[in-house]
């Protein structure tokens, strides 16, 4: 029986269930100290009463809202609607939701969400912030004093973060292309300030290094994920006179640019250069020829996240950061062929 309002309460539940307030309380704040007795009983009582909590009440009491705030630079960026509603799954199942905003890449911007989150009670945060490095951005993460996750970002070292191997996915890239011949192979990515870029940096020369290759610095070309700077630095890097012979796409987003670069040089994939793009796409899969890619599960990111979250709101207060590194996998297409045997000027 519902109360008089026909809305049933906290206390209808504690009847119908035959336990207390306190221990229906518990259950709806997933207190480890509840027995699976009382648990199975409470949530039979709330399914049998369709009750529903006023959470806007249960905040108000306990000071903790339910909420984690998520802040990325554009969901339409390949991947991050999985890890989105990875996260959200796992949020969902555990009595939260997720608030999600778009930060557009602008630091400033990030500044003030992470304010906005931190004023509406979000009680942790998971964030691919634009900025490992700028001070006030940081100070903001600090002053919002709620468990934050990082993903595919490595700094603060403070927080916890859930990273991609994208050093170890350029190795296997160019492992494979050196058995194909090539020998004069670029990596366009994004500036070195952000993980993902200096990553692929670092795996980019060690995978050189390894394979008792010399290191071209004007085939390294760091500064934005964009399409378009993948599409300027292609356009520079075939018209060098020992221009490479195979290009790798460090970034998500890039790979549209270098294609239509290409393609504007009149060059053919793979019979004059070889290319590599990142992560799984239609385009990858369905251009003429397909691209082989480095990619990784960004469901698995944002799984792994949401339970580190989850692991510090539950009362783990560890100093020690949780960190995790997702593994990458290339996939080998048509886009990767024998080196060609001259490569000079384009007009």
């Amino acid at each position: 029986m519902a109360s008089e309002n026909g809305a049933p309460t906290i206390i209808d539940v504690a009847r119908v269930a035959g336990v207390s307030v306190g221990s229906v309380s518990r259950v709806l704040n997933s207190n480890p100290s509840v027995t699976a007795r009382v648990s199975s009983k409470v949530r039979k009582a709330i399914a049998e009463l369709d009750y529903r909590p006023n959470t806007a009440a249960q905040s108000m009491r306990s000071q903790v809202s339910k909420t984690v705030g998520c802040i990325i630079r554009d969901i339409d960026i390949l991947g991050l609607a999985s890890f989105v509603r990875a996260a959200h799954d796992v949020f969902l199942e555990a009595g939260y939701a997720l608030l999600l905003s778009n930060s557009e890449g602008r630091v400033e911007r990030e500044r003030q969400l992470i304010s906005v989150m931190a004023s509406r009670r979000a009680d942790a945060l998971l964030i691919a912030q634009c900025s490992e490095t700028d001070p006030e951005l940081i100070a903001g993460l600090e002053r919002a004093k709620v468990p934050i996750v990082l993903f595919d970002r490595e700094h603060p070292d403070w927080a916890d973060a859930v990273t991609i191997d994208h050093r170890g996915g350029i190795r296997r890239a160019i492992g494979r292309l050196v058995q194909l011949g090539h020998t004069r192979i670029a990596l366009i990515t994004g500036g070195e300030a952000l993980f993902p870029a200096r990553e692929r940096i670092i795996g980019f020369k060690k995978a050189h290094e390894d394979l008792g290759l010399a290191v071209n610095p004007a085939y390294i070309r760091a500064g934005s994920f964009q399409a378009a700077f993948g599409y300027e630095q292609t356009s520079l890097l075939v018209s060098l006179e020992n221009r490479p012979t195979a290009i790798l796409a460090g970034g998500i987003e890039m790979l549209p640019g270098i294609i239509r670069a290409l393609r504007m040089k009149g060059l053919s994939i793979p019979q004059d250069i070889s290319l590599v793009g990142t992560l799984n796409s239609d385009l990858a899969e369905l251009y003429e020829p397909p691209i082989s890619v480095i990619k990784w599960n960004y469901s698995d990111v944002g799984r792994t996240a949401a339970r580190f979250a989850l692991d510090r709101l539950r009362g783990n207060n560890s100093p020690a950061c949780n960190r995790l590194i997702v593994p990458t996998e290339f996939v080998m297409r048509e886009s990767c062929g024998a080196a060609p045997k001259t490569s000079g000027i384009l007009g």
